[in-house]
């Protein structure tokens, strides 16, 4: 795991970041810094608020009380695709690719905030149409040669192994120019072999384009290994915070998790 650079201003930060639903608080006083090319976990059993928290971190659900702030900007009230546009990109528990469409054309959808001509010239093929295609038919090769899917580029999403089409989300959320990743239990449904290629493909978006990873995952040995902080929820109130081994053996998260033992004693660690 490489050492992260702090720098004065998060990435992404959380103030007093809470949400209720008609009078239920399912996230209360959530406390997150994250930094650019940090990689952390977010842990719970299920029912604990952290799909809900990434909800309120995308804009899906608007804060009851709290902030989310995008490099020291408040982002309270925008919409969804403000939040894409400002730079947080998701992924989900269930992949959400366009699966008719063509692997390329699934990052290239990714590219539309960039387009710069306009729809005349789209409608009658102008030069600045088939210019700016170029470009994006370029760059959506490159993202796709990083993940080895290039081979895969104009058949259809669908036709993909299921840890592709995993690379591919994340390969079209890369394509966002995002500056903050939320990964929503990548490796749910893999097999060994593509949770390796999965690490790795996250590893690149890490070290090679510094992007600062908040990572949801049930997976419990590829949240230690992955992740340098660990913040774990439990009721939508966070109860430790910390690095692998602390909280691997931190009693009241493995209460959490496990429950109590007949004799009253904590569960075993989550080593």
């Amino acid at each position: 795991m490489s050492e992260v650079k702090r720098e004065d201003t998060p990435v992404l930060e959380t103030r007093g970041l809470g949400i209720s639903f008609g009078g239920l608080k399912a996230v209360q006083d959530f406390n997150i810094k994250l930094y650019k090319g940090e990689l952390a976990g977010l842990i719970g059993p299920n029912g604990a608020g952290k799909t809900t928290v990434f909800n309120l971190l995308t804009g899906v659900y608007v804060p009851t009380e709290g902030s989310v702030l995008l490099n020291g900007e408040v982002l309270n009230g925008k919409k969804t695709h403000q939040f894409v546009a400002a730079g947080i990109a998701r992924t989900f528990q269930n992949i959400r690719l366009f699966k008719q469409m063509s692997v390329i054309d699934n990052v290239k959808a990714a590219f539309a905030k960039d387009i710069k001509y306009r729809m005349g010239a789209a409608l009658f093929r102008t030069p600045a149409y088939w210019k700016a295609e170029a470009a994006m038919e370029e760059r959506a090769l490159e993202l796709l040669d990083i993940f080895n899917l290039k081979e895969f580029a104009n058949q259809s999403a669908s036709s993909l192994p299921y840890g592709a089409q995993r690379k591919l989300e994340i390969a079209r959320a890369l394509a966002t120019d995002m500056k903050v990743l939320l990964l929503d239990e990548p490796a749910a449904g893999m097999n060994p072999t593509e949770t390796a290629e999965l690490v790795e493909c996250i590893s690149i978006v890490r070290e090679r384009f510094g992007i600062a990873i908040l990572l949801i995952e049930h997976d419990m040995s590829l949240v230690m290994k992955l992740c340098e902080r660990i913040t774990v929820l439990d009721y939508g109130q966070t109860i430790a915070e910390g690095g692998p081994e602390e909280i691997a053996n931190n009693p009241r998260v493995i209460t959490a998790y496990l429950g109590e033992n007949d004799d009253g004693e904590d569960g075993e660690n989550l080593a």
